[in-house]
């Protein structure tokens, strides 16, 4: 038995089907790679060469900043798969506790003043 190991196997276990899913699902998260780091390139042009406004560059960041946020959970914590409520759950969960601590925090230094 251990004589077999250094040959190659003549077909793969998985059935055609699983290949074509598996090879979609390699091209998505290429796809999703390549355009954060067309975000992050962006981010970095827009504010090293003065191209946004110096007013709206904080939100052009932050905007880029969400989009990126939610390719990487979408692609590479697989949570638009299925059976991933529990995952799902615990992220709402710490932004329904980061958010008002974020808020809070800002209201007691004094950034935003209400």
């Amino acid at each position: 038995m251990a004589d077999n190991l250094s040959t190659s196997f003549s077909k793969s276990s998985m059935s055609e089907e699983e290949l074509r899913k598996t090879n979609d699902e390699q091209k998505r998260q290429i796809i999703a790679f390549a355009l954060m780091i067309f975000l992050t390139l962006l981010a970095f042009v827009a504010v090293a060469t003065d191209i946004v406004p110096a007013t709206f560059a904080i939100p052009f960041i932050l905007i880029l900043a969400v989009i990126q946020l939610f390719l990487q959970l979408l692609y590479f914590m697989h949570l638009k798969d299925k059976d991933h409520g529990w995952a799902s759950s615990f992220m709402a969960s710490g932004f329904v506790i980061a958010i008002p601590a974020i808020a809070a925090l800002m209201l007691l230094l004094g950034i935003t003043k209400y």
